[in-house]
């Protein structure tokens, strides 16, 4: 994008939501619920922190995948078929490699301390990262699966974004518009959640990739349309209404633990298709506030862009190895929480400044030019 058609508000939702990230992760180590375990977990489990990762897991990686597809209708309009493809490989296949090796295995190695199922070095683990893909061996990708699912995605999505590279789009657009759109995601959450409930491994995990498709696609075609960012200003109330709402109502079902068991029920089902309209009227208040509040260039907004993949791909690591000490001490889950974040905040843009950003081979490693 040149500077004339950059939009701002994008860039900077895109930072928010990699900075969230060192939070929402910080927040797992005092997680329990069917989301899973985080690698590092502390003894004592927070009832305020899940409600936090329930609340932003209905709507952050959503935000991740709309937010490439628009990345994707900016590039493609300087780029050919071609040379996307070549950047995708660039961007997100050799820093997916990279990461694997190098950032991925640590975790891996911590969490096997951390349960008691090894004892070692990691030099002595690293032979064994290799040994098998869990839950069966160590191999993984952790939080890469982003990058992973993205890669894979884009190159899915390719021929729909050659066909409508150029897209004529209405004058404006209604509310009922806006609120159709959510209908696909309610029917993927409705009809595959009960069978895939989600975890991140691309060839069984069906509800999360047409959903992200999905989503992907969304930000390819309506981040080029005024008539939708216009509706984005024009409905902005309603849209914040309907997103506070319905996320109350899932908290209410949070708290009250009235939340149907997972299966083809009639009650699943519906509960499932709330959860994906809900998701879309956060991504839609989210874009609105954007674009009412974010507009602003700076020499922060510039420094961040750049920083902001190298800091999803090393965030993890880094919060996983602070965690992993941190969570021994006899101490407030408050303070435990402070700290592994703060901590793990500063150290992860001094590795950035310091050691990515300055670096040239480290630069092409972690996907910047």
């Amino acid at each position: 994008m040149s500077n004339s058609t950059r939009r701002y508000d994008l860039d900077w939702l895109r930072i928010f939501a990699v900075l969230l990230l060192i939070y929402f992760h910080t927040a797992a180590v005092f997680y329990q619920g069917e989301l899973g375990e985080f690698y590092i977990t502390n003894e004592t489990k927070s009832f305020a922190l899940n409600l936090f990762i329930l609340f932003v897991h209905q709507w952050h990686m959503p935000l991740f995948f709309f937010l490439a597809g628009a990345a994707s209708w900016y590039s493609l309009q300087v780029r050919s078929g071609w040379d996307y493809f070549i950047e995708r490989v660039r961007r997100l296949l050799i820093p997916l490699t990279v990461g694997i090796l190098t950032l991925v295995a640590p975790q891996v190695y911590l969490n096997r301390v951390h349960q008691n199922a090894f004892q070692g070095s990691f030099l002595e683990f690293y032979p064994s990262f290799f040994n098998g893909i869990r839950p069966t061996g160590n191999f993984e990708w952790a939080h890469l699966w982003f990058i992973a699912y993205l890669f894979t995605l884009s190159i899915a999505a390719l021929p729909i974004f050659l066909r409508f590279r150029k897209i004529e789009h209405p004058d404006s657009t209604s509310f009922i518009v806006l609120f159709s759109l959510a209908i696909p995601l309610a029917i993927i959450e409705a009809f595959l959640r009960p069978r895939w409930l989600g975890f991140q491994n691309l060839y069984d995990d069906w509800a999360n990739v047409l959903l992200y498709f999905t989503y992907l696609i969304y930000g390819y075609v309506l981040s080029s349309s005024t008539a939708f960012q216009g509706a984005l200003d024009r409905y902005r109330s309603q849209i914040i209404s309907i997103a506070v709402l319905g996320m109350t109502t899932l908290l209410i079902f949070w708290i009250t633990d009235s939340v149907p068991d997972r299966s083809y029920s009639p009650a699943y089902m519906l509960y499932q298709a709330f959860r994906g309209v809900n998701s879309w009227f956060w991504i839609l208040t989210l874009l609105s506030i954007a674009r009412y509040s974010l507009q602003l260039q700076n020499r922060y907004l510039q420094y961040l862009s750049e920083a902001a993949y190298p800091i999803y791909l090393i965030h993890q690591t880094i919060v996983v190895t602070i965690a992993f000490y941190v969570v021994r001490w006899n101490t407030s889950i408050t303070v435990k929480f402070m700290v592994i974040s703060t901590t793990s905040l500063m150290l992860i843009l001094l590795v950035y400044e310091f050691l990515i950003r300055r670096w040239q081979s480290l630069r092409f490693l972690f996907g910047l030019k």
